[in-house]
């Protein structure tokens, strides 16, 4: 698996070779020369590395999708990355606390953690990451969320609008 990615994505278990190319190409075609995907071990779970910023990725691959929707046949979900990580309750705490910039005084948040292969509690790590943030909470529609992916010993971090992850199905039919 990739130590160093921007990206994961989502596809159906069983569908990740197909999900690699796929993804490999369409950052071929937005010019990115060699990027780097792979499986990550987690059924329906890839990684990927682009030279792209993943935000900048995203709305790349929503113009394909609106003029080419074909050429997502294997994709599910891809979202952005910004931080990878040890997978440690007190590495989460300081790069949340980092992170955490990224919300405006006036803005609300929420933590969204997505696990897998780890014995860390969801409790733990929400109670680690909002421990030092200093926003008003809304569970239901925040103004960004502070989005941690744990992978085993990996975690990907990043601060997100609720439309910055790319939903192919959402955005497909609607």
């Amino acid at each position: 698996m990739l130590k160093d990615f921007n990206l994961l994505v989502t596809t159906a278990r069983g569908n990740e070779d197909e999900a690699c190319s796929e993804i490999w190409y369409l950052l071929g075609e937005i010019g990115d020369k060699a990027p780097s995907v792979d499986k990550t071990g987690v059924s329906g779970l890839i990684a990927a590395k682009t030279a792209f910023d993943p935000f900048e990725v995203i709305e790349k691959f929503r113009e394909i999708l609106k003029e080419r929707p074909y050429e997502f046949r294997y994709t599910l979900r891809v979202i952005p990355i910004e931080r990878i990580l040890r997978t440690d309750i007190n590495e989460i705490r300081r790069v949340a606390t980092e992170m955490s910039e990224k919300i405006k005084a006036d803005e609300s948040f929420r933590i969204t953690v997505e696990k897998r292969f780890t014995d860390l509690s969801t409790r733990d790590v929400i109670e680690a990451a909002a421990a030092n943030i200093e926003r008003k909470v809304d569970l239901s529609s925040p103004d960004k969320i502070l989005l941690i992916e744990i992978v085993g010993g990996i975690t990907g971090m990043s601060v997100i609008k609720p439309d910055d992850i790319l939903s192919i199905s959402k955005e497909k039919f609607g």
